[in-house]
């Protein structure tokens, strides 16, 4: 290996060294923040963008007991949790399955609502519909995370492979 070379994976293993040492703690970070900022604004009427959809989608769930303006601030509180959960790094596991129960609702509305998530169904997905589609990366982030709860961690190199 040349001095260059040698120069280089010695950086590129400094670098992935602290990747995997802080990866996981930004990454609860910022869906913790995510969430709690969501939750937030799902507390003033009319602020939220999800309103709509997320208002319909639980009423459809519940049969009609939760409404319209409930139905917001329970999700409102709901996220707010989560949030608060993730950033304070407390009660992971309680936090992570309120994460996981909440995207179920969240993914909900692509199969009762897909004339407002789809286009053209099922491969053109409305703004509304790439809008819960792309909590398929909330739900791989809060895997990612329940990985670490019982002492789980990302390496930069494991010391049991064998380099060819």
């Amino acid at each position: 290996m040349s001095g260059l070379e040698s120069r280089f994976s010695k950086i590129d293993f400094q670098i992935t060294t602290w990747m995997a040492r802080n990866g996981v703690l930004f990454l609860r970070l910022s869906v913790g923040f995510l969430f709690l900022w969501y939750g937030i604004l799902k507390f003033f009427p009319s602020v939220s963008s999800a309103e709509n959809i997320a208002t319909t989608t639980i009423e459809q769930l519940s049969f009609g007991i939760v409404n319209g303006r409930f139905a917001m601030i329970l999700l409102a509180v709901w996220e707010t949790m989560i949030g608060l959960g993730l950033m304070s790094g407390k009660f992971l596991r309680e936090t992570l399955l309120l994460l996981f129960l909440q995207m179920i609702g969240t993914l909900a509305p692509l199969v009762l609502l897909p004339d407002i998530t789809f286009t053209i169904f099922p491969i053109v997905p409305s703004l509304e519909g790439q809008y819960i589609i792309k909590n398929l990366v909330l739900i791989s982030a809060g895997i990612a995370i329940g990985a670490t709860v019982r002492g789980g961690r990302l390496v930069a190199e494991p010391k049991n492979i064998t380099k060819s």
